[in-house]
């Protein structure tokens, strides 16, 4: 082919509309133009987002060479991080796995390239700061097991669970029912006393089922009666060497098939193998060795009667596993880069910040009915990441152009890690920062900044600082764009971390849709010509945050609020204490493994209706009014369906015992404001 024929690509029609979005030339110039809107108001980032554009399309073919040529290198270079950092290589970047630590390298690459020099000592990693997230990636090195002569298939017939001990046990079976020595109305599966000496013990997940399937114990799914790790730790007291878990058949809420649950949902590892079998293996199983011949389900009505102690199968059925488990709580990092700056604010500061991580394989934040498969995390947020990383260059350079005499701000580069296990990332670095909150003049976060649409976009954040969007009106009404401006600087991403220590935040959104948390937030959904226009707009609030000689006074919004530079306050919890429904729980949740229903609560916000009904930090609320809480996102959509001064009974777990705790909801900060 000649070097100089031109190359056209046949195109889906659905792709059409976005790639001829793409034909909107972005350079590397400041403003876009005039014409910009500033429309004040709070919005609610989980439902927010602006009118897709109306674009016919008559074409069949695009010429993809011209296309990247029209789009300008700045968005060019922006969705070329995109596509990079949503790639499958990048295993969905959820912390601990190799997927991230792949993702930091490829942000330590362009950072060193954009001239940006390590944020951390070389003792701390140089361009990472480390830290340690729970929920480790736990690795299955070796799995085997056979019973009798049969062998059986790893991930068909049998999983390993992540809290499984490492080791090789050869022995006969063992049924012990649930495994619970004390339930409500005295039930005792062990019947006082059980020897599982030498056994590999068979026990069945949840607890005691009625004859339509339902827990006998709960008016829910399922009571913490229903829990694993203590199941497991009982069998192993009364000497079980490995323990098989089945699912009992008939239950009407049990979860079917394999389970693969991490270490960090259960504790520690156990000392011994422990596996789950299918259904169909487990009635197998049981019915070659039981000596009386019994069904798998005839063994599920003696379990769920209790008293039945361990049943000793036959000594001649003999069952082996053999495991090789290693992980557990991960190492993970926040990625950073100093550009310095000059003359007389040289030693004050901008920080410009996106989390990089993601959901993985959506064993924990996903939507419903995503478990298990790659979230890519195009939006959110390899968009802001790639946001940063094309900053970086741009203001790299136009500080390299600056005169000699010039006065400017230093600014940090950031890449968060595990924002979406709960801002641990970003709360890390402010608990243990290398510069006083007095010398950051503001934090601009960039979160799902990859979807702009009708050039409309939500920055938040300026009740932070006296007359922030005064200041910057200015800018807004030069980009181009119609401006979102919310007063609200607590928002569900890593400026809440910032503003809880008393530092300006603004927090660039392009809005919600059906893909978040979800498989198809891939690399082919953004806006490419909207990326570069993000870009734009974001640099020069960046250039004159960084080159102001008036530092910005931070300001609260919320009654009684600590002074900047103090980092002792919480950052709003996630779902529960953003503004962003009608009422705040006002808690901080901690991650947990979906194979546990439930919210984690990590800590609790003075004043709440969380602390006023009796929560405390380490508490598991496993219920809202009569129903099961599925987890945090299941929460957040129960806030929304509350008012103030509405009651709601709450099941928590503390100290392994239920309690039950009455809630009276008060009104959100956003409220309280309207």
């Amino acid at each position: 082919m000649a070097m100089n024929t031109p190359v056209t690509f046949a195109v889906p029609a659905r792709l059409l509309p976005c790639l001829l979005g793409l034909l909107i030339p972005v350079g590397i110039g400041s403003a876009q133009g005039t014409g910009g809107r500033v429309i004040e108001g709070p919005i609610d980032p989980y439902t927010w987002k602006p009118a897709d554009d109306a674009v016919e399309v008559d074409a069949e073919t695009v010429d993809l060479a011209q296309v990247f040529a029209d789009l300008g290198p700045v968005a060019s270079t922006w969705y070329q991080h995109v596509l990079t950092l949503s790639d499958p290589f990048f295993e969905g970047r959820a912390p601990g796995s190799a997927g991230i630590d792949r993702a930091a390298d490829y942000v330590e690459f362009w950072f060193r390239r954009s001239g940006l020099e390590p944020a951390f000592t070389e003792g701390e990693g140089g361009y990472r700061q480390w830290l340690t997230v729970p929920g480790g990636r736990t690795r299955i090195e070796h799995a085997a097991m056979t019973c009798g002569e049969r062998e059986l298939e790893v991930g068909g017939d049998f999983a390993v669970f992540g809290t499984s001990g490492s080791g090789r046990v050869e022995a006969p079976l063992a049924f012990a029912g649930y495994a619970i020595p004390e339930g409500p109305d005295g039930y005792d599966s062990f019947g006082g006393s059980a020897d599982l000496t030498g056994r590999i013990a068979v026990v069945f997940r949840y607890e005691p089922l009625d004859d339509n399937g339902r827990s006998r114990f709960s008016r829910r799914r399922f009571s913490s009666h229903a829990a694993i790790r203590p199941k497991l730790e009982a069998v192993v007291e009364r000497g079980a060497v490995g323990v098989v878990l089945v699912n009992p058949p008939g239950s009407l809420f049990g979860k079917p098939g394999l389970e693969a649950v991490s270490g960090d949902a259960l504790g520690a590892a156990m000392s011994v193998p422990v596996v789950q079998v299918t259904e169909a293996i487990g009635r197998e199983m049981v019915e070659a060795a039981d000596p009386e011949g019994r069904t798998l389900a005839e063994l599920r009505q003696v379990a769920d009667e209790g008293g039945h102690g361990a049943i000793l199968f036959d000594v001649d059925q003999v069952c082996s596993i053999e495991t090789r488990v290693s992980g557990g709580p991960a190492e993970t990092a926040n990625m950073g880069g100093v550009l310095r700056g000059r003359g007389d604010l040289a030693d004050q500061w901008v920080i410009v910040g996106a989390h990089y991580d993601h959901v993985g394989m959506g064993n924990f934040g996903s939507m419903p009915g995503n478990r298990g498969r790659l979230h890519p995390g195009a939006d959110d947020n390899a968009s802001g990441t790639a946001t940063v990383l094309v900053l970086a260059d741009l203001l790299h350079d136009a500080y390299a152009k600056m005169p000699e005499d010039a006065d400017a701000r230093s600014i940090l580069f950031l890449a968060f890690t595990a924002e979406e296990s709960g801002l641990i990332g970003s709360r890390h670095f402010v608990e243990n920062p290398f510069l006083s909150a007095q010398s950051i003049n503001a934090m601009l976060n960039l979160d799902m900044v990859g979807r702009l649409r009708s050039d409309t976009i939500a920055v938040g954040g300026f009740e932070s600082a006296e007359g922030f969007l005064e200041d910057l009106r200015p800018t807004f009404e030069q980009s181009g764009l119609t401006i979102h401006a919310d007063p609200n600087p607590r928002g569900p991403s890593d400026h809440a971390s910032f503003y809880g220590a008393g530092i300006p935040v603004l927090f660039f959104y392009t809005g919600t849709h059906d893909d978040y948390h979800a498989p198809g937030d891939t690399g082919s959904t953004v806006n490419p010509a909207g990326g570069g226009k993000v870009v734009s707009l974001v640099r020069d609030v960046l250039m004159h945050l960084a080159t102001d000689s008036e530092q910005l006074v931070f300001a609260s919004s919320r009654p009684g609020r600590v002074a900047r530079g103090n980092a002792g306050e919480e950052p709003p919890a996630a779902g529960g204490g953003q503004g962003y429904a009608s009422v705040r729980l006002g808690i901080r949740p901690g991650m947990v493994d979906e194979a546990e229903p439930g919210v984690r609560v990590e800590s609790v916000s003075p004043g709440t209706s969380a602390e006023l009904g009796g929560m405390k930090g380490g508490d598991f609320i496993i219920a809202w009014g009569d129903e099961d809480l599925l987890g945090i996102m299941d929460m957040v959509e129960r806030l929304r369906s509350h008012q103030p001064g509405d009651r709601v009974k709450m099941v928590v777990i503390r100290d392994g015992e239920e309690v039950e705790l009455e809630i009276v909801f008060q009104a959100s900060n956003r409220a309280e404001a309207e």
